[in-house]
């Protein structure tokens, strides 16, 4: 019920059109992420409770990536909201209004910094909804179900129905923060009602997510952990001094140069450095005489 709640009250602060929003409250991205992050609890809770190896094992697994793609997912938001000046979602939305010669949005990810901001939200959106390449959690080869072992019937499918609801949950922020909101991508087409707009661009973000589930096989842990703090963190990091790079330099293209010349040398840094592989010496064996 908890994984559930948190899932439900999440979708609540999301604008799905003009005047649409169930709870419009100041500060609504700081109530999204302090509801999702009793997600971890949850979890928690289901596998200690479950008195199963297995149901421990992934309980640990799933706590452990959500707590380390939750920093960047929190922080990939940081430039929207510093180039905004709010935590408003309809403010963000707001923000994002008008088109240069009427074709090209004033979207986020439009710019370098939005545009790199919104793979790594995504990414980590896909991490925290359990989705697959990142579904280690619940490996069925590895760990039978992981923290829902022991849980069937209604249990198991409100932990199924969570996991959904905080997919659409997370897209739909994404499609919030970095495409628009319910904004028509051309000004020609602002007469089609906003909230087709946004569940427009809401299926699309879905169609990828099931996209990738049947192309992508599984990760192994250490991959993810690594992939986690070794790149999704400092390129998070990278946006925000991105994107006062592309404010400061007046928004135009003089911004827009910088602010990509900023990403892609860290971008570079980042792949030399993750590249580099160590080179093991050959194997050598043994064998009794």
């Amino acid at each position: 019920i908890l994984i559930a709640a948190t899932a439900i009250l999440a979708l609540g602060v999301i604008p799905y059109g003009r005047n649409m929003t169930p709870f419009a409250i100041d500060g609504g991205i700081l109530f999204f992420f302090a509801v999702g992050s009793t997600t971890e609890l949850a979890v928690f809770m289901a596998g200690w409770g479950s008195n199963n190896k297995f149901s421990m094992l992934g309980a640990m697994r799933a706590i452990a990536q959500m707590i380390s793609y939750e920093l960047p997912l929190i922080i990939t938001v940081l430039p929207v909201v510093m180039v905004v000046g709010s935590l408003t979602p309809d403010r963000i939305v707001a923000a994002q209004d008008g088109y240069t010669f009427g074709v090209v949005p004033h979207w986020f990810v439009v710019t370098p910094w939005g545009a790199a901001a919104f793979i790594l939200f995504f990414v980590s959106g896909l991490v925290e909804s359990n989705r697959t390449p990142f579904d280690v959690p619940e490996g069925e080869s590895e760990i039978v179900a992981g923290h829902m072992t022991e849980y069937s019937g209604f249990k198991y499918a409100t932990f199924f129905m969570a996991e959904y609801i905080g997919m659409f949950a997370i897209s739909g922020l994404g499609v919030t923060l970095f495409l628009g909101g319910w904004q028509a991508p051309i000004a020609a087409l602002r007469f089609i009602p906003s909230y087709v707009w946004f569940f427009a661009k809401l299926g699309a973000l879905l169609f990828v997510y099931i996209w990738i589930r049947g192309t992508l096989p599984r990760a192994r842990v250490d991959q993810i952990m690594n992939f986690a703090w070794k790149f999704m963190l400092p390129m998070a990091f990278t946006c925000i001094v991105a994107a006062a790079v592309w404010h400061y330099a007046g928004r135009g293209l003089a911004g827009w140069f910088w602010s990509l010349a900023v990403l892609a040398v860290v971008y570079l840094a980042l792949s030399q450095l993750i590249g580099t592989r160590k080179k093991f010496a050959a194997r050598t064996y043994r064998f009794a005489e």
